[in-house]
């Protein structure tokens, strides 16, 4: 399935691809776009790919959206990383055609919520290009400290991290964890926590706006 896009009004000079979590599709985040707010001349193209539909282990082997399969979850979530990579070359690829339309690696953002921002935080990682940042939203980082022993860092990202204090779904240590591994290997890290489960609230809107907006100099 094609991604769903968001074209800006004036040309798209900047790009943000935007992974939903599990069990959701592209259109998930589309209503955050509008509550941002942005300046009206923003010119930043918004992407939302759909993840495929696969049965998901943790859920009974039930089919639902999922960038990858989730085996179990302890001591730590165990997943397909075959599947895992699969969604990485994905949006390897989404990038590759944001550059073929000459936007360029500075101006484009990789954000993804719960299970997409693992795929996000994994791809800027394992790609080690310069972007412009990185929303990693009510996530984690599966394997991430293997990960940056493996990908040393030569360009170091900008990143927003935030999660809601009451996430039962994915606890805060978790994101709170992929935070600290990615401070302690050298990228720019900004940690945000709310007072929400495993959600997006309009203090994290709001917080995300400005954040964009410093990161894609609007």
């Amino acid at each position: 399935m094609s991604p769903h896009i968001i074209e800006p009004a004036s040309p798209a000079s900047r790009a943000v691809i935007w992974l939903h979590g599990l069990g959701a599709d592209c259109y998930d985040f589309v209503p955050v776009v509008e509550a941002l707010q942005l300046p009206d001349n923003h010119g930043i193209r918004f992407i939302f790919p759909q993840a495929p539909t696969r049965p998901v282990t943790i859920n009974g082997g039930f089919p639902m959206p999922s960038w990858y399969d989730i085996l179990g979850v302890s001591p730590a979530r165990a997943i397909n990383q075959a599947q895992l990579d699969e969604s990485i070359a994905l949006v390897r690829q989404l990038i590759d055609e944001q550059c073929a339309q000459g936007i360029a690696l500075e101006n484009i953002v990789l954000a993804g919520f719960s299970q997409g921002g693992a795929v996000v935080l994994c791809t800027a990682v394992s790609s080690r290009l310069p972007l412009a940042g990185v929303m990693a939203l009510s996530t984690y980082g599966p394997d991430l400290d293997q990960l940056l022993q493996r990908h040393p860092v030569e360009h170091p990202l900008s990143l927003f991290h935030a999660h809601g204090r009451f996430d039962e779904v994915l606890p805060l240590t978790m994101g709170r964890e992929a935070h600290d591994l990615m401070q302690a290997a050298g990228h720019q890290t900004s940690w945000h926590e709310y007072a929400m489960a495993h959600e997006v609230c309009m203090p994290e809107i709001t917080d995300i706006r400005q954040w964009l907006v410093a990161q894609l100099g609007l």
